[in-house]
This record gives C-alpha cells, structure tokens and sequence, in this order.
C-alpha cells in the first residue's frame, strides 16, 4: 500500500527539480547533454579542407624532392658584332666618283709581286678623307709608300692605308680619333710614286690577331667602295 506514495513522490521530486533547473540554466536537465555539444561545436575553430589555403595565409612549401617550375625568362636578342669593314666607305679622295676609280686590285707590279691596293688618280693637294671612324694607328714614311697613315678601324679587325701622301692634315697624330670625311692629308707622289701621276695608294688589311699595323691580309677595296656609291653588290672582305 505505500509503494504508489513512494513512487508519486519521487516523481513529484523529479518534477519540481526539473522546473527549478528549468529557471536557472534556461533549459531542461534532461536535454543538457545535447546542449553542450552545440556549444562546442560553435566554440571551436573552423577547419580548413585540405587543398585550400586561407585568405592571408600562405601555402606550405613543396615537398621534398618536388621543384616548383621556374620563372619566365624574357628573352633579349643577341648584340649584333661587326664581322667584316665597315659597310658604307666613303670615297678617300675629296672629287672623286667611283666611275673615275678603275680596279687595280691584284695587276702585277714588277716581278712576281701583286698590287694589293686601289691607285686613285688626282691632283698634287687634293684633300685625303677618312673612309670611316677610327684611329690613327700608325704615322709612317717608307721608301716605296712615301708619307703613309696607318687607320685602324673601331673593331680593331681592318687597317686603311693611305700612301704617296703630299703632306699630314695639320694636327694629324698618331693615337688621334677620326670621324668619316675627316681631311687626313694631301694627295701627293712621294715614295716610288712617278710626280707625273700622282695619285692615292689606299689599301684595306685584314689585322692579325696581333693587331700590327704593318702586316695583315689585303682585301680589294674596290667592291666596297662600290657599295658605298649605291652600286648593287654582296661582295665582303
């Protein structure tokens, strides 16, 4: 007979226990359990899926043994180097055309020994241009050359030889920079030229490796200078 009292009152226990929890933590006693597993799902911090990085987070380096694939490289085309003499020799003689220039490259000149030069015809005193830039390697009187300029070219890989000079222009030195149409001298006869015919011996050599102003390998003037008038030719020393 007392056991259904016993039973009521542990239930109206249980009840008024529940209401009171109720009230103080905002919720059930009985539902607490799923309560707080919420709470740690809100607290805790989001995960990252793998693959993906975070805004402002930088992604971990490459494993090991794995190279990242280089930078692009512009490319930059290669310097052009001048190989052969200067393209566009002017005429060395002030008043002379090529049509009044004849090839005397390669005519014997006594014996077994080859003209190895252009003679241009003009009279005693008319002025001797540079044929282009360079320096004037080397000042030099001869016996057959009679007064000689030695002219190196920029690259340093072709000689100009002018020779039967009458006279230096003035302040003409050795070591002295030229420009293209630069007055080097005066046409003369000196040397073993004939007075009677006087005229500029010009030469084009090819300087060895040495770069010595009295030796080298002679290159015909004449198709270059015949560029230089406009006439149409691939010819190069």
């Amino acid at each position: 007979m007392k056991r259904p009292g016993i039973w009521i009152a542990l239930i109206a226990v249980l009840l008024l226990a529940n209401v009171a929890w109720f009230f103080w933590q905002g919720g059930p006693l009985f539902e607490r359990s799923a309560s707080e597993t919420n709470d740690a799902a809100d607290i805790a911090p989001a995960q990252t899926a793998p693959g993906s990085a975070a805004s402002g987070v930088t992604s971990p380096p490459a494993p090991a043994g794995v190279t990242a694939a280089p930078p692009a490289v512009q490319q930059t085309a290669a310097p052009v180097v001048a190989t052969t003499a200067s393209e566009g020799l002017l005429l060395p003689v002030q008043g002379i055309a090529i049509t009044d220039i004849q090839d005397t490259f390669g005519d014997a000149r006594g014996g077994e020994r080859q003209h190895e030069a252009l003679d241009i015809m003009a009279p005693t005193g008319t002025p001797v241009l540079a044929v282009a830039d360079g320096t004037i390697e080397k000042l030099f009187t001869s016996d057959r050359g009679g007064l000689t300029i030695y002219q190196f070219e920029p690259s340093g890989q072709f000689s100009y030889y002018y020779a039967h000079l009458q006279a230096y222009a003035p302040g003409l030195r050795e070591g002295a920079t030229v420009k293209r149409g630069d007055v080097l001298g005066t046409v003369g006869s000196t040397g073993n030229a004939d007075p009677a015919a006087p005229h500029l011996h010009f030469a084009i050599f090819r300087l060895t490796p040495e770069k010595q102003w009295w030796t080298g390998t002679p290159v015909n003037p004449y198709p270059l200078l015949r560029a230089a008038d406009g006439a149409a030719t691939s010819v190069q020393p």
